[in-house]
């Protein structure tokens, strides 16, 4: 994914694309500082699924500053941060719709066994462990106890 960011940086320099330039810039700038955080904890690197985890946060961040931009009339600012979700979310994996999210609910709690709301945790850490960057966990947890006390 790094040499990925690298590449499309210069590509994007090279199409004078200022935009996408900054996007990526920003992207790259915050693996180098988890990978500084990751070897602080003893590990060369952060891997793939921290850096998920990292870009689905900078995906959430954009997603509440537009949010918030638009309620205060200023749409131009909110347009820039839907354009670098845009060019975030092109290094996360593919995001489950919401049948293949029930799905995987649906699996895990076959999987582990799960009978009633005790066992939420063991199926939330299960679906964190399959579907890393793949689906909103927010939104999973409330679908996730209501099929365990439904």
């Amino acid at each position: 994914m790094r040499e990925r960011i690298t590449q499309d940086v210069k590509t994007a320099m090279l199409a004078k694309d200022k935009q996408r330039t900054a996007a990526l810039r920003l992207i790259a700038a915050a693996i180098k500082d988890r990978d500084i955080q990751a070897r602080g904890e003893g590990t060369e690197t952060a891997s793939d699924t921290q850096l998920i985890d990292l870009l689905a946060k900078m995906v959430k961040q954009r997603q509440e500053s537009a949010r918030i931009y638009e309620e205060n009339g200023r749409p131009e600012l909110a347009a820039t941060e839907r354009a670098e979700i845009a060019v975030i979310e092109e290094y996360l994996p593919k995001q489950l719709d919401e049948a293949g999210v029930s799905a995987a609910i649906a699996d895990v709690i076959a999987s582990t066994g799960a009978s009633g709301i005790k066992d939420m945790g063991k199926v939330m850490a299960e679906l964190k462990a399959r579907h890393a960057g793949q689906m909103d966990f927010g939104k999973a947890g409330a679908a996730v106890k209501a099929a365990l006390t439904g």
